[in-house]
């Protein structure tokens, strides 16, 4: 290629480039569109732009979701080395309003299926912050805040049970029994179930439900990480409380069809520390707002 022709080359604006990362991050636009505060519609211009200038498609569009092509891979990885240059550059001319550091705590199911996504956007927002992050069980992550070795704290709950006045809601999803699908543990009796320690927000509503329904049930499989819990329904091991939203690959919920009760909703509590730094606030309004959208 000579000089003249690598002249020509169209250009891809970091704007453009942010919006194709949102929306790789997200699944899908109108998610997208508030990352990085457009309108839907923009965004779809953003990336019909974007497909135009590669002369390539760069996701997948089905009802449900969007997932990024292999050329959208691509382009998207290029984006994320693209944006954290100009935010390498950018923080040696500009001073970062808010400096300082975040001791930040969450239970496992949230920092796998919800937090990466928030994370990303809050150090790209706010480049002077450092971020330390632990992942643990959510009665050791209100301990932990209350005793000032954490500043905030998510933690999991049942919304029909009174908190203590320093949880804040912030976001709440139906449960639901699941196991593997075409699996038979549901079958059984006694009821394998797959839970974890007493205190635990899932297990507590999942047993109270069973005994509600005088469903006999046996402990069979016990983890505090969803990806131990996954394990214990793949293999039709036991059936679990989860999240609707965590019902994925092999996972199906079940209901009263499957001869399961109802189990509600689960709340997701916010705990922040007394007297928080500049950081420390910036931060929890970042995960409410971040969870907001996704009611």
């Amino acid at each position: 290629m000579t000089t003249a022709q690598s002249a020509q080359l169209p250009l891809l604006d970091l704007d453009m480039l942010r919006t194709l990362v949102a929306i790789a991050d997200t699944g899908n636009f109108s998610a997208a569109a508030a990352v990085v505060f457009r309108t839907p519609s923009a965004v779809s211009m953003q990336v019909k732009k974007a497909e135009e200038i590669v002369g390539r498609a760069l996701f997948h569009r089905d009802s449900r979701s969007v997932t990024a092509t292999t050329d959208g891979e691509k382009l998207v990885q290029h984006g994320r080395r693209m944006l954290a240059l100009n935010r390498d550059v950018m923080m040696q001319f500009v001073a970062p309003d808010v400096t300082g550091t975040v001791r930040l705590g969450a239970p496992d199911d949230v920092a796998d299926r919800l937090l990466p996504t928030m994370l990303r956007s809050f150090v790209s927002a706010y480049c002077g912050v450092t971020l330390d992050v632990v992942i643990d069980s959510s009665s050791k992550l209100q301990a932990a805040v209350k005793d000032n070795s954490l500043d905030l704290a998510m933690i999991t709950c049942d919304p029909a049970v009174r908190q203590t006045k320093d949880v804040e809601i912030i976001f709440s999803e139906s449960l639901t029994w699941a196991g593997a699908r075409n699996g038979v543990a549901f079958e059984k009796n006694p009821l394998p179930v797959s839970v974890w320690e007493e205190g635990c927000a899932w297990r507590n509503v999942g047993l109270k439900s069973l005994a509600r329904s005088k469903r006999d049930y046996r402990v069979a499989f016990m983890s505090a990480h969803i990806s131990g819990q996954r394990a214990a329904m793949l293999a039709d091991l036991a059936v679990a409380p989860i999240p609707v939203s965590s019902c994925t690959a092999g996972i199906m919920a079940l209901n009263e069809s499957h001869g399961l009760p109802d189990l509600g909703d689960y709340g997701l509590g916010l705990i922040v520390t007394k007297n928080p730094s500049s950081p420390v606030q910036v931060a929890a309004e970042h995960l409410r707002s971040g969870f907001a959208a996704l009611k």
